[in-house]
């Protein structure tokens, strides 16, 4: 079995020692960092966010896979960066102004990062501004936004609105989510997308980047 396909089962099975020590000896072999995350890390999490979204595994197996390939990318980031091999994007990420709840959106961030985008989280409570101004200084080609809460919900639009003031609707993607949030009311305040869940996430920000 290729080293690679090893990382992406220890990934699986959640088993962050066995992915660091994989990732370590992938990269003493002078397998290309390329191919150790993406045959590796990413494939493995690539499975995990499958069977997740097919309700095989649950949420403590995906944190699992989680911190295992964080424990790969410890390694490979230093050689990633220093081939200039490209994310597939940035997302800006954050629970809106007034809202503080923050499992699904930590859980959405895991499901990107495993699928190679680079996540600024910006964490809870976060004002529209703070949303734009982040994803203009860090090139970033998606703001997902999280809310829980109804009350919160249209803090959503303010944002959607200041991209819309701002002429970026062509450079900066929305996506919104969140218990309280519909795709009718992503539609409604002029949202890009909407995502049910951290799966689908995923595949609604590839749809938006093309």
């Amino acid at each position: 079995m290729e080293i690679a396909e090893q990382i992406s089962e220890s990934l699986q099975l959640g088993d962050d020692d066995r992915v660091h020590d994989l990732t370590r000896r992938a990269i003493e072999e002078k397998v290309p960092p390329a191919d150790i995350l993406h045959n590796g890390l990413i494939r493995g999490m690539t499975v995990v966010g499958e069977k997740f979204r097919l309700r095989e595994i649950f949420l403590p197996d995906v944190l699992l896979a989680a911190r295992a390939m964080y424990a790969g990318m410890e390694l490979l980031k230093p050689l990633l960066i220093q081939e200039g091999i490209p994310v597939l994007g940035r997302v800006v990420l954050g629970s809106v102004r007034g809202d503080l709840h923050d499992i699904g959106k930590n859980l959405v961030g895991i499901m990107l990062k495993g699928a190679g985008f680079e996540v600024i989280d910006l964490g809870t409570d976060v004002h529209p501004h703070r949303f734009v101004e982040t994803a203009i200084a860090e090139n970033a080609v998606i703001i997902g936004m999280s809310a829980l809460l109804t009350t919160t919900m249209p803090v959503m639009r303010e944002v959607v609105d200041l991209i819309r003031q701002r002429g970026l609707q062509a450079k900066i993607k929305t996506i919104v989510g969140g218990a309280s949030v519909s795709a009718e009311f992503a539609s409604q305040i002029g949202a890009d997308g909407y995502a049910f869940d951290a799966a689908n996430a995923v595949q609604r920000v590839k749809e938006l980047i093309g």
